[in-house]
Parts: C-alpha cells; structure tokens; sequence
C-alpha cells in the first residue's frame, strides 16, 4: 500500500517529518554510548563523518534517514511536518562535537573524548525520547535574535505583500504550505476574526529573505502604514 505523503521527504527538503529527527537521534545516542561501553571511538568519528555526508549531499545520503523515509513512515505514517532548518543545525552542532571528540580520541586526550562523546549520547538520546531538541533550541534562539521583533524590523510594506491599505490592525503570517503548526496558527487566527494576510515563503522567498523569517511559522501585527505594532509568533 502506497504511503501518503503530504511532503515528500527527497524534494520539499525545507520541511520534514518531526519524526526523522527524533529516529535519527535515537541512533546517534544510542551508537555513541555503544562506543563507550565497548572503546570504539571510531564509531564517533563514522557518525560525525554519516552526519556531514547527509548535511552536504542530502537526505538520501543519510543512512537514518533512508531508514525513517523507506522503512519506518511507510509503515507507521507520516508525523507533524516542521521546519527542516532547527534540527538540520543540530546535525551541525552533533557533527563539531563528534568530531571534537574524534580528535580528542587520536591525539591521546581520552578523557575529553569520551566526555564530549557521552554529552552528544546524552542531548541526542534527550531530544529522541522526550522532543527536547538543544540544537534546535540553539537555532530557535539565533533566529529570534535576527529575525521579526521590536528594534530590528519595524515596517511590513502590506502593498508589497499584495494587501490593500486597512484602517485597523492587520495580521501579517508566514507560512509554509506543508508546515503543520503554520497551518494550527493560521485557523487560530483566522478564528479569531480580523484581517488575515498570508505569505507563502516557498512562494515568495525573497520576502522570506527581506523580512528575517528564519522560522516558519511567524506572525506579526501592523498598523495602517504598516509598522510592526506587536509580534504574534
């Protein structure tokens, strides 16, 4: 029986399953407490060396992700879609401290590597079992700092999104097609009366580009000229 997909995993790469993560870190925390219980730190270096092929050339060469996409969704279907940017900086910060403790582990610092080694076993076994990603938290963080808030960006031009000048308040989304909270905000808002505008960042990326929108899905109110009056989400 063929599985429905509402992204599929090796085109719509600027989201993902939420469930590809959390198997992807069950295995790296799991295979980096298998190296300390036995002594292989090799096994860290491999799973930096899997972690940095599958960040450079994608999905399909991800031996965890081959795994989730062809063996496990299939079978069990597809989970909430997310933006694929917080986790793949995970992968980015999982890939400096294996390899950190890799060549801690060959100029003779064991004890730094296996420490190193145990913290990335502890924050990805973490994030597999309870959803609490630290990268991504780390990323969350950065895109907060640069992204929509008070004193970075002040003014939405609403002709440029396509929206005619409004009297009142006007609710600015960014959304995804696929993302799954974007389309939760969206009814939320939409709910709750008053004017809506959507724009679409795989649509309109230059806007995306423009605005700071390192997260989908964010929102914020303007006024009639357009000024940010209060971030939303």
């Amino acid at each position: 029986m063929a599985t429905i997909r509402s992204a599929d995993p090796w085109i719509d790469t600027d989201v993902i399953d939420a469930r590809a993560p959390r198997t992807n870190q069950a295995i790296v925390g799991t295979l980096s407490l298998v190296a300390f219980a036995t002594g292989a730190w090799p096994i860290l270096a491999l799973l930096a060396a899997q972690l940095a092929i599958g960040l450079r050339f994608g999905r399909r060469w991800c031996l965890p992700c081959l795994l989730y996409f062809e063996v496990i969704q299939p079978r069990f279907g597809e989970g909430p879609i997310e933006d694929s940017r917080p986790p793949r900086f995970a992968n980015m910060v999982g890939v400096a401290f294996l390899s950190a403790a890799s060549l801690a582990h060959l100029f003779g610092f064991t004890a730094l590597g296996w420490g190193l080694g145990l913290l990335v076993a502890a924050l990805a076994l973490l994030a597999a079992t309870t959803g609490l990603c630290v990268g991504c938290e780390m990323y969350k963080i950065g895109a907060r700092l640069r992204g929509i808030r008070p004193g970075t960006i002040t003014r939405v031009d609403l002709a440029e999104l396509g929206a005619e000048r409004h009297e009142g308040e006007t609710v600015v989304q960014f959304t995804h097609p696929l993302c799954t909270d974007c389309h939760a905000l969206e009814d939320e808002l939409r709910s709750a009366g008053g004017r809506l505008v959507m724009v679409d960042v795989s649509r309109r990326p230059e806007l995306a580009r423009k605005y700071g929108i390192a997260l989908v899905p964010t929102a914020v109110a303007v006024g009639p000229e357009g000024f940010v009056t209060r971030r939303i989400a």
